[in-house]
């Protein structure tokens, strides 16, 4: 493979957050954008369109009217084409999409042997072992874009796997978990979505609210690191300069701090291991709050749910993260509380046999039967 800073650059999902920030990174360090993937034709993809005249462009969704005849000319639409994007080979690929459609172009980036910068989390939780699969058959190279997984990342680059003891993912807590007063029964969506720190959206802060987000990390973390689950752990750290700890066998402690800057991963996903001047501005230490706490597990039982669900493997991951979504939506519209979210969730994985993931069919079968299952868990409450 080339110079990964040299390489040119693939974006999925290039209209969201993680997309818009990694075209600012990449203009930022004068990289060749090669290929951009999005859901659906907007006037947002249309004006980045315009400022990579010579980038391919795929999208999922056919277009529900008409399109600029320039654009037209450009764009392949399905998933197949944003799969084969993701294939071009001697590119490094930044996967930004969000739900399981990011899986099928993970896997096509690794399979051509790219670098891939992973902010697709259900690439891994719905489709783990096939991702370690083709990292391990293809030759490719995976770096998590994720802060916490990048602190870690990070933290042990150059160090020998049998070195690590064990990893600590941080977490701010969202909004609710530092207010033993606050009834979760009662909270609004309102209130659900005003991160303390980050600037989400609203799936993702809900998650982090529940503490789901930090579940999910926990068997992200098992498949990036190789590691069991009782070598990782979870604190609450609410200002987040931390963005997670690896500790050594010997009692060595590594960590990787600043302010919480996405742009930070996503540059060193592009140009791992070389260390380039970038956006983020210097970090002051002085005044910084680095507080911790144990996470609460009763008034959260998201957390544990995510080891457990790790632990039973095969399908159980997806089920989590389908049956989540699925019941987050309930309760941003206003059908299910804040405090029925983790019981939806565990409702479906009880509900869904357990079976294994060996192909992308079964991936995404697995996806579905945790919609479906949390579905009927809401109608269910709904009925009551």
């Amino acid at each position: 493979m080339d110079r990964p800073s040299l390489t040119p650059v693939i974006v999925l999902g290039a209209t969201g957050s993680i997309g818009t920030q990694t075209l600012e990174v990449a203009d930022r360090l004068n990289r060749h954008v090669a290929g951009l993937a999005t859901r659906s034709i907007s006037p947002r993809l249309v004006a980045i369109a315009e400022r990579y005249p010579d980038a391919r462009i795929a999208v999922a969704e056919p277009p529900t009217g008409a399109i600029d005849s320039a654009l037209e000319r450009r764009v392949e639409f399905g998933s197949e084409a944003i799969a084969g994007l993701a294939g071009i080979a001697g590119t490094t690929v930044v996967n930004g999409i969000v739900g399981a459609s990011g899986l099928e172009p993970s896997l096509a980036a690794l399979e051509a042997g790219n670098r891939l910068g992973l902010a697709n989390k259900e690439s891994l939780l719905t489709g783990g072992p096939l991702v370690t699969e083709a990292l391990a058959a293809h030759g490719g190279e995976l770096i998590p874009v994720d802060s916490e997984h990048s602190a870690i990342w990070q933290c042990i680059v150059g160090e020998p796997d049998a070195a690590v003891s064990r990893v600590v993912l941080t977490a701010s807590g969202g909004p609710f978990h530092a207010r033993a007063d606050i009834d979760l029964s009662s909270v609004t969506a309102e209130d659900a979505l005003a991160h303390p720190t980050w600037d989400m959206g609203p799936r993702i802060s809900i998650d982090s609210a529940t503490l789901m987000n930090k579940a999910f990390e926990v068997i992200e973390a098992h498949f990036l690191f190789d590691l069991a689950y009782d070598q990782i752990d979870v604190v609450i750290h609410p200002k987040s300069y931390v963005h997670s700890f690896v500790e050594f066998r010997d009692g060595v402690v590594k960590a990787e701090l600043g302010e919480p800057d996405m742009r930070k991963p996503i540059q060193y996903a592009l140009t791992a291991p070389e260390r380039i001047t970038g956006l983020a501005a210097p970090f002051d230490p002085i005044g910084v709050d680095l507080a911790f706490s144990v996470p609460d597990r009763e008034r959260f039982p998201a957390l544990d749910m995510g080891y457990a669900a790790g632990r039973r493997g095969g399908n159980a991951p997806a089920g989590l993260n389908a049956a989540d979504e699925i019941a987050v939506a309930a309760f941003l519209a206003h059908r299910i509380g804040f405090h029925e979210i983790a019981g939806v969730v565990a409702d479906a994985l009880d509900a869904v046999p357990p079976s294994p993931i060996l192909t992308l069919a079964s991936a995404l079968a697995a996806d579905a039967a945790g919609r479906i299952a949390a579905a009927e868990s809401i109608a269910a409450r709904s009925n009551r």
